[in-house]
């Protein structure tokens, strides 16, 4: 409805009028200014170990552990080798039982080409994967033959284009046979390198380079194996030995349990 106003001068003129519950309903509709959210408080990096810490931590492994071995059984480079192919996606104590009857009867390039992949297959069969990596092993071993004479290639890019080693292989291989200082990064290293804070990094890449980087050169010839042995035997994915650790106070991992 209209609402009638006279104005000064007599004259009349109409307005049209809002309906109280119509303009109230418009007071309720009207939106409320979003309430500010307090921005979330950023994550503290760790801070990076000094070259002290490091030192005194691969003191303590040295010390516990002068001479540490990897647990996969070989006897040359060539079966050295072959292990860590076989040992992708496995475990080091199953490849072990598949290799020692297997390396008996084939511990040369020429020796397993003549047991062939069928056989080989047999011999591995319980290993994760077996029929792709026994084609690998018979395809390494003709690479091997053809283009490095029998051996195994000192080199990183040797070792990479042989079928089924990667990276880590090749480092295993430098590392174990031939005494290079090289960083190979399982997931046992991977976490370490991570959770303590020492070489933390979003790729095995990352944490090999920061290793590299952080590790005195007096350590890195057994560098790898120690901590890998910390990882699989004390910093455990799932409960962390905290109480055994040898680095425990120096760790940086906020959620260490001493």
């Amino acid at each position: 409805m209209a609402k009638i106003i006279r104005s000064s001068g007599g004259r009349k003129y109409s307005v049209p009028s809002v309906p109280k519950k119509v303009a109230k309903k418009a007071v309720k509709a009207s939106p409320k200014p979003a309430a500010k959210k307090a921005p979330k408080p950023k994550a503290q990096k760790p801070k990076p170990w000094t070259l002290a810490e490091v030192h005194e931590a691969f003191s303590r492994f040295r010390k516990a552990n002068p001479e540490p071995k990897g647990e996969l059984e070989h006897l040359n480079p060539y079966t050295l080798l072959v292990a860590v192919v076989l040992s992708a996606q496995a475990t080091d104590a199953g490849v072990n039982k598949a290799t020692r009857a297997l390396f008996a009867v084939a511990d040369t390039p020429e020796k397993m080409l003549e047991l062939g992949e069928e056989k080989v297959r047999e011999y591995i069969r319980t290993i994760g994967l077996y029929r792709n990596k026994a084609k690998n092993v018979i395809a390494l071993s003709e690479k091997l033959i053809a283009e490095f004479g029998g051996g195994v290639p000192r080199t990183r890019a040797g070792i990479e284009s042989l079928p089924g080693a990667g990276r880590k292989t090749a480092n295993v291989v430098l590392n174990m046979a031939y005494g290079e200082h090289t960083m190979a990064v399982d997931t046992h290293v991977f976490r370490v390198g991570n959770r303590t804070g020492l070489a933390p990094g979003n790729t095995p890449l990352e944490v090999e380079l920061g290793l590299e980087k952080v590790i005195p050169s007096e350590f890195m010839l057994h560098a790898h194996h120690w901590l890998i042995l910390h990882g699989r035997y004390t910093c455990l994915a799932r409960k962390p030995r905290c109480e055994v650790c040898l680095i425990n106070d120096l760790c940086q991992w906020p959620e260490k349990t001493v």
